[in-house]
């Protein structure tokens, strides 16, 4: 005799727009760090930093057009 199938839990309501501002806040940390330390390192690194932070400004436009921001459950 087959057992029951486990419910699947709940999905987790998770504040997307926090998590994508607090790694934003790290990687402009990162940048601080490396434009601290100058020329003892790669100019890759900075680029690294800036593209980081340029890709959770995309991030939030493309969370803002599928309407995640501002939505409240």
């Amino acid at each position: 005799m087959p057992r029951p199938a486990k419910q699947a839990p709940p999905p987790l309501h998770v504040d997307t727009v926090r998590v994508v501002l607090a790694g934003t806040a790290l990687w402009v940390v990162a940048l601080v760090v490396v434009l601290l330390l100058g020329d003892r390192l790669d100019r890759v690194w900075t680029w690294t930093c800036v593209a980081g932070i340029a890709l959770a400004f995309v991030g939030l436009g493309v969370m803002r057009l599928q309407g995640q921001i501002g939505r409240r459950e």
